[in-house]
This record gives structure tokens, sequence and C-alpha cells, in this order.
């Protein structure tokens, strides 16, 4: 009841009419920087840090969720309209969604979208309320191995599914890794790939690495297929038929269940729990064939997670001080700046900023969907430009959210580099996706690996120490073996019935 009655508190104060001004604020800026690729919430926020220092630090954090939650919807506009992921963790909401906009089903793909996040993002600020704390607690008693086994689980995952060929799979991960060891060894810091290049010390940054492979490679793509006549495409119904309620409530659902713990865990960010919604989808889909070709479920699913790990992440910055994402990391320094320090204590120490922070999120979160749904036709219609148009700004946006990362011209032509490996990875039947994830999750996964190690002095046994790492291996295991079973025990039967 205390916590009820501090959120009504919260409520109070969030719905004053300039607190309610700084969260429309915040959503239209969190938006439209998500459609732009490159840009970013993180840098959004951090580029808005300065000017808010007038401002009271209520004010500002509730404009800051705002480009938070509304970063988290807005990538998904041009990854489902254009292939182009604005933020990486809407890089799958790309492989189906695009797929249904090419099928004229581009505003419901949208409203999917929106209300996928409304409700992932209704519930993850629930669970906020209730049980912030005893996620973060359980999120520290996992250690390294648990870290590694849960990425491991997102590399298998991703390349066994994806693709007609196991084989291309993994070998689109192996590149995706092998590009995420570029720069400098996270240990030893001996560089890595970089070919004496000193803008690679860094490493190539995933969004520039995101937009080469979908934006460019899907333009690369279209224009070699030129002499194929463009037709027109419908915008579709700006609402959702029950049939496609009915398909997409489940996948909202497990979706919020998997992404706001992967959130408050410091390993988890929104691109792990996406690509896994994505793969359990796929699995329990009563439509599988429809995968490939533009499946709803495809789109709530990771949309729904992605939201809802934005939840995730402001539970654990808020309870534990610790930052999950590059976001709440410029947020923990602007809490810092007005001499507040996020942790167990905040709740007592500042119990007025943090409710009214909380509620802002509901507020927010229907922003959203008030100003979004209605514009989802509106959006839809970007795929009637024609297509040198269309393609001409879809690259010109690619150019200036890559050079907006790093201000660094070479970044423009790697980015156009990769552009030309994704456009020859789909002309010989690679999947994407299992690259980028490995350019994602890999250095994380080294990272995690090197630590069990080190603490177990190189024994390799550690990493199936806990009876977590061994119920995700064993799932593995089943994972992969699943499809070669499935024949045998096919064979056996048809065996049977020919004798």
């Amino acid at each position: 009841m205390d916590a009820l009655q501090s959120l009504l508190d919260g409520f109070s104060a969030a719905l004053v009419p300039a607190n309610l001004l700084y969260a429309a604020l915040g959503v239209l800026i969190g938006t439209a920087v998500g459609v732009l690729p490159g840009i970013g919430t993180s840098l959004s926020v951090a580029l808005l840090l300065p000017l808010t220092y007038s401002l009271e630090p209520t004010a500002a954090f509730i404009m800051f969720t705002g480009i938070f939650y509304g970063g988290a919807y807005g990538g998904s506009t041009t990854a489902i309209l254009l292939n182009t992921p604005g933020e990486s963790s809407t890089v799958v909401t790309a492989i189906e969604g695009n797929l249904m906009a090419k099928r004229g089903l581009g505003a419901q793909a949208l409203a999917t979208a929106a209300i996928g996040s409304f409700i992932a993002g209704t519930i993850g600020s629930s669970l906020l309320v209730v049980s912030a704390a005893p996620l973060a607690e359980l999120a520290l008693g996992l250690g390294a191995p648990e870290y590694f086994a849960i990425m491991v689980l997102a590399f298998v995952s991703v390349a066994a599914v994806l693709g007609a060929s196991r084989l291309r799979g993994f070998a689109s991960l192996g590149l995706g890794l092998t590009i995420g060891m570029v720069g400098l060894d996270p240990q030893t810091g001996a560089q890595r790939l970089t070919f004496g290049v000193p803008q690679l010390i860094d490493g190539l940054d995933i969004v520039l690495v995101a937009v080469g492979v979908f934006a460019v490679g899907e333009a690369l793509w279209v224009v070699s297929r030129r002499s194929a006549p463009a037709r027109p495409i419908p915008v579709g119904r700006p609402w959702l038929s029950r049939d496609e309620v009915g398909r997409s409530w489940g996948p909202w659902l497990r979706g919020t269940a998997l992404g706001f713990p992967f959130g408050a865990i410091p390993a988890g960010g929104a691109e792990i729990p996406t690509f896994l919604s994505y793969v359990t989808e796929r699995k329990l889909s009563r439509r599988p064939e429809e995968f490939g070709k533009g499946a709803i479920e495809g789109v709530a699913g990771p949309e729904a997670a992605n939201n809802s790990s934005a939840a995730g992440s402001i539970a654990s910055m808020l309870t534990l001080g610790l930052p999950t994402s590059a976001t709440t990391a410029v947020m923990l320094a602007a809490f810092t700046s007005y001499g507040i320090q996020p942790g167990p204590q905040l709740l007592e120490s500042q119990p007025a900023l943090v409710w009214t922070l909380i509620a802002s999120l509901f507020i927010g979160n229907t922003m959203l969907l008030l100003i979004n749904l209605p514009l989802a036709p509106m959006w839809a219609k970007l795929l009637r430009i024609p297509r040198p148009y269309l393609f001409a700004s879809i690259l010109f946006f690619a150019v200036l959210g890559t050079y907006a990362v790093n201000a660094q011209p070479l970044d423009i032509a790697f980015m156009l580099s990769i552009g030309v490996l994704g456009f020859v990875m789909r002309k010989f039947g690679m999947p994407t996706l299992p690259l980028v994830i490995g350019v994602i999750l890999g250095p994380r996964a080294e990272v995690q690996l090197r630590r069990a190690l080190q603490i177990s002095d190189g024994d390799f046994t550690v990493l199936v120490s806990s009876p977590f790492t061994v119920v995700l291996y064993v799932g593995l295991a089943v994972l992969v073996a699943w499809p070669a079973l499935v024949r045998a025990l096919r064979h056996r039967s048809r065996e049977a019935i020919s004798g």
C-alpha cells in the first residue's frame, strides 16, 4: 500500500502542466532520434544534458525518460518501413516488420509495435514499482559464467534458427564475431585487426555496422534488381483485425517477460531479449511458414521486449546505481551532476523525485501510443515515395547518422564497405542477423569468458558450475540436435510403415 500511495503522489506531481510538457517534449525528441539511424537516445540525452542544468531535477529526468521510451519505439519506424534500424535494439524488428511493409501491411506492423510498446512499457513500469529491488538483487547473484551462457544461447539460437542453412547462419555469426574483435584487446590492450588504422583502435560501432548491413545493403540489393517492376504498395488499414490481435497478445506478454529482467542485469540491454523473443515466437508460432515472409508475431514480441527492457534498465539504475545501457549511463551522470546518488538509499533520500519519475514513465508511455498509433498510416505512406528518392534519402540519413556517431569521415567508408558485405551476403543467401548479433554480443561474451576463467585460474569447468548454466547448455544441445532427432524419428516411422 505504501508503494501505491507513493505512486499516486508521484502522479499528482507528474501531471502538473509543466511536467506534462517536458514529458511530451521528451517523447517527441526520442521518437525523432529513434527514426534517425546513428543518432541514438544516449547521444540525445548527452547533448541535452548541459541545457537542462537550469531545470529542476524532476523536470529534467521526466524529459530524459521520455526520450528513452520514445527512442525505444522510434527506431522501429524506419526498421519496419525502410529496413533501416534507428537503434541496435530494433534490428530484430526489421526482419519481419519490413517484410510486412512490403506486403502492404506497414500500418499494421507499426500499430503492432506501438501497442506492444505501450503494453510492455506499462507492465514494465508496474514491475518497476513492485519488484525492482528483488530483480536487481537476483541480477547481482549471477556471475560471469551465467552471463557467458546467456550470450552463447543468443549466438546459437539465432544462427541455428535463421536462414535456410545452419552452415550459412554460423558463417554469418563468425563474420560478426570477427568484426566484433576489431580494436583493442579488453585485457592486454593489444591492437587486433586494426591493420595500422588509428580509427579502428576503438572498434566499429554497432550502429555503423547495423546501418551498413541493413540500409546500404538493402539499397544495393534493390538497385541490383532494378529491372524488376516496382509494384505500388498499399498503405494498409490503420487498425488491427481480431485475428492480428489474437496472434499478437501472446508475443506481447512473452516479450515483456523476457525484456524486463534482461534490462535489469549488467550484461543485458535490449539486444539479447529481442533476439530471444524472435526465436521464441518463431518456435511457438502456429504459422511458422509466415516467418521470413512477414509474420506479425516477429514484430510484436521483439518490440515488447525492447520497451520492457527500457523499464528494467531504469529499475537497475535507480535501485543499484548500476547503468545497464548507454542511455542510463548518461542519466546516471545527470543524477551525479545534480548531487544525487542513485542506489538503495535513493528511495529514502529522494522519494518525491523517484516516484514522480516512475509515474512519468506511465504518462510518457501513454503519450507514445496516442501520438504514434494515429500516425501509422501516414508513416506507411513513406513506401509510396519513388524508389530513387527513397533510397537516396536512406543513404543520406545513413551517412548522416554514421558520421554523427564519432564525427569521423572514415566511418562512412567503413559503413559503405559493410554495406557491400551485406549485399554480398544477401545475394548468396546468408542471413545478416547472426552477423549483427556477433558484433553486438561478441565483445561482451569475450569479457565474461575471460573473467570467468580468471576467477577459476583457467579451469573451464567453471562454465558449467551452476544449475543455471547447466540448464542453459542442455537447452542449447536440445535446440541444436532437435532437427536431426525429428528427421531420425520420421525416417524410422517410414521404415516401420513400409516394413
